[in-house]
């Protein structure tokens, strides 16, 4: 068995972005139902800042990044829709694509479009498959139709900006929310229907205004302990709040007498690998994703790249809001 060396960024132990070491690893052959791929561009998270941190607790020591795009280097037994020298991108568990070749399973490797280039691929696959199962497969009673509202926070951010454009594109109205002008701004030209500069305005106010007083059909909220209490009020009778995210932290535990209070409402708590059980389920969503991107729908803006020796500057970077758009490493 041949192995190959790679560069490849792990922890030791939880804590802050200065637990990040570039080391190098001996990668081998892939086993049945793996692959081996050879990476061109790395995407970055915030699910790897709450892995690095411990918010979500990981085995150590651990190769962190959820997602990236390559070449097919090796295919294991068993692996029937991928073959060597494929383009290929993926958004998958388990962690690992912060190196430059790895081994993986396969089934949630998807063959990218020769249309789309790499470092987009890398940048798209975890937010871009997060937008659609949220605007797809996450929906509030009686589902979503053209000229209903809903509610997105940090709409200038990765998954924020490719939603402002997928659900122009089905005719919703967003309002999305952000905390600056400048990233207001931003969700704006992509699509959003209505912002909210959270750091200046009241955006229960806000929202309300923007429905007549009717609130929204569903809140789709990543930001967590900030702004899941106050979502629930900008929400109309029998809607939905989905929490997708905690980048303010965990939200605080609290009595379901609330949402009867408040209108019967409904809330979930989604996360993108349940609704990638199954190889079917993973290119049915990669084909919704890649479809409306080649359309020209839904443009993928990289907002930031930095290299993978440099992976601590870009964590640092995502955890003071300071990036937009999607973020990647090169190598």
């Amino acid at each position: 068995m041949t192995s190959i060396t790679s560069k490849a960024v792990r922890i030791d132990q939880h804590g802050g972005p200065e637990e990040l070491k570039l080391v190098e690893v001996q990668v081998g052959e892939p086993g049945p139902g793996e692959i081996r791929i050879r990476h061109k561009a790395i995407g970055l998270n915030f699910i790897d800042v709450y892995q690095r941190s411990g918010l979500y607790p990981m085995t150590m020591p651990l190769q962190l990044g959820m997602e990236a795009s390559g070449v097919v280097d090796a295919v294991g037994q068993a692996v029937t829709h991928l073959k060597v020298g494929d383009r290929a991108a993926y958004a998958s568990q388990p962690p690992g694509s912060y190196c430059e070749v790895r081994v993986m399973p396969a089934k949630c490797m998807c063959k990218l479009p020769d249309a789309i280039s790499f470092e987009t691929g890398a940048a798209m696959m975890l937010k871009g498959l997060t937008a659609q199962y949220l605007l797809h497969r996450t929906q509030p009673q009686g589902g979503l139709k053209a000229g209903d509202f809903v509610l997105f926070h940090a709409a200038a951010g990765g998954v924020g900006l490719i939603a402002c454009q997928w659900a122009k594109a089905m005719g919703l109205q967003l309002i999305g929310t952000a905390g600056s002008d400048e990233k207001c701004a931003l969700a704006k030209a992509h699509g959003a229907a209505f912002v909210i500069n959270y750091a200046k305005e009241d955006f229960v106010a806000r929202v309300k205004e923007m429905t007549g007083g009717q609130g929204v059909k569903v809140v789709y909220d990543s930001v967590g302990k900030d702004t899941f209490d106050r979502s629930l009020d900008c929400l109309r009778p029998l809607g939905l709040m989905v929490s997708f995210g905690n980048a303010s932290g965990p939200v605080a535990p609290f009595s379901p007498s609330i949402l009867g209070l408040k209108g019967s409402l409904y809330v979930t708590r989604q996360t993108l690998f349940n609704h990638m059980t199954t190889r079917e389920s993973t290119q049915e969503m990669a084909d919704e994703l890649f479809d409306i991107v080649l359309s020209g729908k839904v443009a993928i803006r990289i907002g930031q790249r930095f290299p993978l020796a440099d992976v601590a500057e870009a964590h640092r970077a995502l955890e003071a809001r300071k990036t937009t758009g999607c973020s990647i490493l090169t190598l």
